[in-house]
């Protein structure tokens, strides 16, 4: 009876394309299970995908497109799938890859997938990836282990403007976002192999062609980001790399780093560091001013991403580029080792500077941009309760990303932290009154959010917005 339904299969093919039923098909896995004689081996792996999964499934010669498939070519499979979630998609554990049909031209219902006992899972997993390898993927292509959190959080945002949301479900705040029409990516991590994913972001159209699949404009670093970023999604603690504890770092050299300094660096912030290179007359804000700077107080991963990303990465002025693809590696760490042997500053004891509103003057002039009403007029819908109080001061003091608030306007908030004395015009002083009370919770809300043009006070976009409030309950707090 097996032999004879199974083989029902045949004729249910109609000019080449397969009309078999999700109901079918079940039934037929149902008979292998049930059968004494079916043991989760390599033949009997290849024997459930010829007569089975090939009835929805293309597993030789080239790639179509989608609109003559009933299911995704599978050519590759070996090569595309990590085998822990092979396995439980097989077994049934994992959830639909599509919303709806992978047929979106026919129908909006979600397509069914036969659920195998998991020794067969396994060992038709064993088999694909054996047998279906993608001569095109590069084996080690892709190194999940050097990610960083700045890559990714740089793939997120290519992920965006390159409209891959558009057809491609995330996970945001605990719900998917993006557009349905594709397969679902909130897990990403979990599925895919690197090294094939990133082949596939290379040239999408290389394994479905002419399916609507979208072509980017992008590098290959922005591919990289990408693939990075879908690297990260449904794995949680995600190891993130850390380069500034890499072998570079530990053959850093000051000496070195001066050379490359000079050859680059001071082209904007100058020669001995004062932020008077050629270029700065014409730029808004001024470089910083590194001989004022207490660089070795200064969060490593914050100067590793400003020099190897550039300004734009953390909130501060597109106008400081990325070097990281011009100086390598190991440039950016002698780079970040000569900053901090030859500029010490004096933090926390810089004296106040004269000009436009010099940092821990009262009050302290400035032209800084009103934000639009809707924001200006806004009050704290937080409550000023301790607890937000606290929350802020932590803030504050440690945890705000880009950078914590100290860095620049010190730890009393009198504008006289590390980088303070760099800055021109200079932090806020938040222990000013006279200044404090022109502004209003909205106009700092705006500002923090979204930093302050011609000045070095970098956007702050990614902290939700109950963090800002609370942060603004903690600054109110530093009024002398």
């Amino acid at each position: 009876m097996k032999q004879k339904l199974c083989s029902l299969t045949n004729i249910l093919k109609t000019a080449g394309r397969v009309v078999v039923t999700g109901a079918f098909v079940g039934a037929c896995v149902a008979l292998f299970a049930s059968s004494p004689t079916w043991a989760a081996g390599a033949g009997q792996a290849e024997t459930m995908v010829r007569n089975v999964c090939s009835t929805c499934h293309k597993f030789a010669g080239e790639p179509a497109s989608r609109f003559n498939l009933k299911a995704p070519d599978l050519m590759w499979a070996g090569s595309k799938y990590q085998h822990a979630w092979l396995v439980g998609f097989l077994s049934g554990k994992e959830k639909r890859l599509y919303a709806k049909s992978y047929r979106w031209d026919r129908g909006w219902e979600p397509d069914a997938h036969v659920t195998l006992p998991e020794d067969q899972a396994e060992a038709i997993a064993a088999y694909l990836e054996k047998r279906y390898i993608d001569p095109r993927v590069e084996v080690g292509a892709f190194d999940v282990s050097t990610v960083t959190k700045k890559e990714a959080e740089f793939g997120a945002v290519a992920y965006r403007e390159h409209a891959c949301i558009g057809c491609h479900t995330i996970k945001e705040n605990g719900q998917l976002v993006g557009g349905p029409q594709s397969v679902d990516l909130a897990e990403a991590g979990r599925r895919y192999n690197p090294d094939w994913l990133y082949r596939f972001a290379l040239n999408p159209q290389d394994f479905t062609p002419h399916s609507g699949e979208f072509l980017a404009d992008a590098t290959d670093f922005g591919v990289r980001a990408i693939v990075g970023y879908l690297m990260t999604l449904g794995v949680p603690g995600f190891n993130y790399d850390e380069p500034w504890t890499s072998p570079e770092f530990a053959r850093a050299s000051a000496e070195r780093g001066k050379v490359v300094y000079q050859e680059y660096c001071s082209q904007c912030h100058g020669a001995t560091g004062e932020g008077d290179g050629p270029a700065a007359s014409g730029l808004s804000p001024t470089p910083a001013v590194h001989a004022k700077m207490a660089f070795d107080k200064l969060p490593v991963e914050y100067l590793y991403n400003v020099i190897y990303h550039g300004g734009r990465s953390v909130g501060k002025s597109p106008v400081m580029p990325y070097w990281g693809l011009t100086i390598g590696q190991q440039g950016v760490a002698d780079v970040m080792a000569f900053l901090k042997a030859t500029f010490t500053g004096a933090a926390e004891s810089t004296p106040a500077r004269t000009g436009t509103g010099s940092s821990g003057v009262c009050p302290q002039p400035r032209r800084t941009k009103r934000a639009p009403g809707t924001f200006r007029n806004m009050t704290n819908p937080v409550p000023a309760n301790a607890a937000n109080v606290k929350a802020g001061e932590t803030l504050f003091q440690q945890t705000a990303q880009p950078l914590a608030c100290f860095n620049c306007h010190g730890t009393k908030g009198d504008g006289q932290g590390p980088m303070g004395a760099a800055l021109n015009p200079p932090p806020r002083n938040f222990t000013c009154g006279e200044t404090m009370k022109e502004l209003s919770d909205g106009q700092m809300f705006w500002i923090i959010k979204n930093g302050s043009k011609g000045t070095g006070m970098m956007a702050f976009s990614g902290m939700p917005d109950n963090q800002i409030w609370q942060l603004i309950h903690y600054i109110r707090t530093l009024v002398e």
